[in-house]
């Protein structure tokens, strides 16, 4: 019989990561500071390493326009997330048995944002403000994120036991206040966390990526700057691809496992849209020149990484639908005593985390048409592979107490756990 959900009570969390509430009070401090200095040490003057001139004019950090545009953005994305079109979907099941349901329609909104933009430019809307305020509009999200995550930590500390996080459940304020007090926090069927993950801070992305390469055509008098349209093109496919198999989002860590605190409110909303186009943003304010066939070999490296990325979640999410789908019939699995079955064949007997390996792969033909003047155009596949491996280990230590035995015996059949031969 399936329990209901106000009789199951969420346990105090007794172990903690990032360094319990030391690492968290560092990394609350720490995010924002990163973010805007990555920015500022890449400017349309110079971008190194080298310390740069700190304004100490607040005006350089604060601004109407920008705060404006900010919330107008996240507001415009809300209005569409609750519009009744797109499938409704069931997520995993709660410790309480219970599913709860999700409206995926983000790929809707990716393409009324789309028009949205164009519209914008049609009607000659000065866009360049997005560039021109681009530290004014980090610091309103910085801001925005702050209260978000003030707001849902007051939220989770009213709410019933049931909802909590069981990852974020101390009693410690700023551990649980930035790891997430609550595990899925709702306003009606307004699901927070899923609407954060998906679309303001990835379509906002692309939105600033389609800033600088308009401002690079109106600058080369209609001349589209190879290399940046190629970065341009390859982030654009893979948001696209995240909005079109939205639903595939529910089985991730983040949905199923993280509360939604500080760590992800302001990784979706501010670290994604204002780090994630640091490459786009170096090619707009600097001519970097790659002859054709460099271009070429960029363009195949991003395809194998995308092929590997791609293939690698469908064969994954169309097991998860139907484990005795017939064209799955020739992949070799493992039994485990929770009923589930592990993949250990295609792409999942490569290596643990092959949807891992077309990420970073993907990430590092974003960076390679900037070549290699400054470290910072560096940053995103470095970031995001360290992000990646520590992902692997948590969602491993999850595994190994779910799975036991089973888990031995799949590390056993699949050994390397995202680069074969390597790690």
């Amino acid at each position: 019989m399936m329990e209901e959900p106000e009789k199951v009570r969420i346990g105090m969390t007794r172990s903690r990561e990032f360094g319990g509430a030391i690492g968290s009070f560092f990394m609350v401090l720490g995010l924002p500071a990163g973010v805007l200095g990555l920015n500022i040490l890449c400017s349309q003057n110079k971008c190194g390493v080298q310390m740069p001139k700190i304004s100490t004019n607040w005006q350089t950090y604060l601004d109407k326009e920008a705060a404006l545009i900010y919330v107008g953005w996240f507001l415009f994305q809300a209005f569409l997330y609750m519009l009744p079109i797109g499938k409704v979907v069931n997520g995993q099941p709660l410790k309480s048995g219970h599913r709860l349901q999700y409206r995926c329609n983000g790929f809707f909104a990716l393409i009324v944002s789309l028009m949205a933009f164009t519209g914008a430019v049609y009607m000659k809307y000065p866009i360049q403000v997005v560039h021109t305020k681009f530290i004014q509009l980090i610091t309103s999200g910085i801001i925005f994120s702050f209260v978000l995550s003030l707001l849902l930590y007051i939220k989770a500390r009213r709410g019933p036991n049931a909802s909590l996080a069981p990852g974020g459940n101390t009693g410690n304020f700023l551990y649980d206040f930035f790891i997430g007090h609550e595990l899925n926090p709702r306003i009606g069927s307004f699901d927070l966390k899923f609407f954060c993950e998906l679309r303001p801070g990835l379509i906002g992305w692309l939105m600033i990526n389609l800033v600088f390469l308009t401002e690079a055509y109106q600058k080369n008098n209609g001349v589209l700057p190879p290399g940046l349209t190629m970065v341009v093109v390859f982030q654009a496919l893979y948001v696209a691809d995240a909005l079109w198999f939205e639903d595939a989002i529910l089985t991730t860590m983040d949905i199923i496992h993280d509360g939604f605190g500080f760590m992800l409110v302001f990784g979706d909303l501010v670290w994604v849209p204002f780090l994630y186009c640091l490459q786009t943003k170096f090619l707009a304010e600097n001519d970097v020149h790659l002859f054709w066939y460099c271009l070429a070999a960029i363009g195949v490296l991003n395809f194998i990484g995308y092929f590997m990325f791609r293939g690698s979640n469908s064969q994954k999410n169309e097991f998860r639908k139907n484990p005795y789908n017939p064209t799955l019939s020739h992949l070799e699995t493992i039994p485990t005593t929770t009923g589930n079955r592990l993949l250990v064949s295609g792409w999942w007997g490569l290596c643990r985390k092959p949807n891992y390996l077309g990420d970073i792969i993907m990430s590092i033909a974003w960076s390679l048409p900037c070549g290699f003047s400054t470290p910072i155009v560096w940053f995103y596949p470095i970031y995001f592979t360290i992000l990646l491996i520590h992902r692997q280990r948590r969602d491993e230590e999850v595994c190994a107490k779910k799975y036991k035995a089973s888990w031995d015996r799949y590390c056993e059949r699949v050994p390397y756990r995202i680069f074969p031969k390597i790690y």
